[in-house]
């Protein structure tokens, strides 16, 4: 079994580094977890990565399941720890404001008079992990009555105050939702963020009405990006990224919580294998292939290319609950 591997990389690289990391080995705490599918403590290791948020030279290991396939990252920082690792920053914690050029204009108009997804059962939605809102917004604009929830409370709090929406600090299980309350629950890009994501599904489950659908957009480790740009691939995310799904574990995971799958759909991502490509060329390993990747019309074809082998590194499944 693996997990010393990536302790030595990044203590030593702390060690005789040219500078200090504001993360540093004495301030994470670690715990190795067994299988968050079936439960096995056999894996192997797949990828080693150092995390890329600026300032931080810690190391990380992505293991993958001998039993089920799972890959996830182990060992990882405690959930107590894992806040020092979103930055004030964060990406997709900020709301989206786009540049007001004539086109932009435009699509954001058409955009606006599209619903995101269809009506369902009496409009009841929640965005586990709504991030910026975005989202939320659409949403509600289009009729929906909407919640969102995040585990960020500096987020939260600026999307209560500063847009009027209806957040709630935590993740799954809360408090404060009911059995049956919500009609469609949304995960973007949030369920590989989560310690637990088994128990995180449970809880949508018991919280989905009878007709109601869950949507869980994810990125696919399967993925002809992984196996190009391997440990600067853009969606391994680490130590962020706790769990590394592939179509068939998200459906494993997904039926095993309640769900029956649907369709689990290809999502195309140019900017995705552009942002590996960028990754990758800063190091002396990079090859050809890295540096074309970085232009929009070879990242383009090789978009299309994987979506339609289903080898994209974005995937969204579409789940019903299952009677019980």
């Amino acid at each position: 079994m693996t997990s010393g591997l990536a302790k030595m990389a990044y203590l030593l690289k702390d060690l005789f580094g040219p500078e200090p990391s504001p993360i540093g080995p004495e301030s994470v705490r670690w715990e190795e977890t067994a299988c968050l599918l079936c439960g096995q403590r056999r894996w192997q290791t797949l990828v080693e990565a150092q995390d890329k948020q600026a300032g931080t030279e810690l190391w990380f290991a992505v293991v993958q399941c001998l039993e089920c396939g799972l890959c996830f990252t182990n060992p990882r920082p405690t959930s107590a720890c894992l806040a020092h690792f979103y930055p004030p920053d964060y990406r997709p914690h900020q709301t989206k404001e786009e540049k007001a050029t004539l086109p932009r204009r435009l699509l954001g108009r058409w955009r606006k008079s599209k619903p995101p997804l269809a009506w369902q059962g009496q409009g009841r939605l929640l965005d586990f992990g709504c991030g910026g809102g975005t989202f939320l917004q659409q949403m509600r604009e289009h009729g929906w009555q909407v919640m969102g929830l995040d585990t960020s409370a500096e987020t939260v709090r600026r999307l209560r105050h500063d847009l009027g929406l209806h957040v709630l600090h935590g993740t799954l299980p809360h408090p404060e939702l009911e059995p049956q309350s919500f009609d469609v629950i949304t995960m973007w890009h949030s369920l590989e963020h989560v310690p637990d994501p088994r128990e995180v599904l449970v809880e949508a489950r018991r919280l989905i009405a009878p007709q109601g659908r869950l949507l869980v957009a994810v990125p696919n480790i399967d993925s002809l990006a992984f196996r190009t740009f391997g440990p600067h691939w853009f969606a391994l995310d680490l130590p962020r990224h706790l769990v590394h799904f592939s179509p068939y574990t998200l459906q494993f995971m997904l039926e095993q919580a309640g769900f029956r799958v649907e369709r689990i759909q290809m999502l195309r991502r140019s900017s995705w294998l552009r942002h590996s490509a960028r990754l990758a060329v800063r190091h002396p390993q990079a090859n050809l292939w890295h540096r074309l990747y970085c232009g929009r019309l070879l990242s383009r074809l090789a978009a299309f290319y994987s979506c339609l082998t289903r080898q994209s590194d974005c995937m969204l499944a579409l789940a019903t609950p299952l009677e019980p």
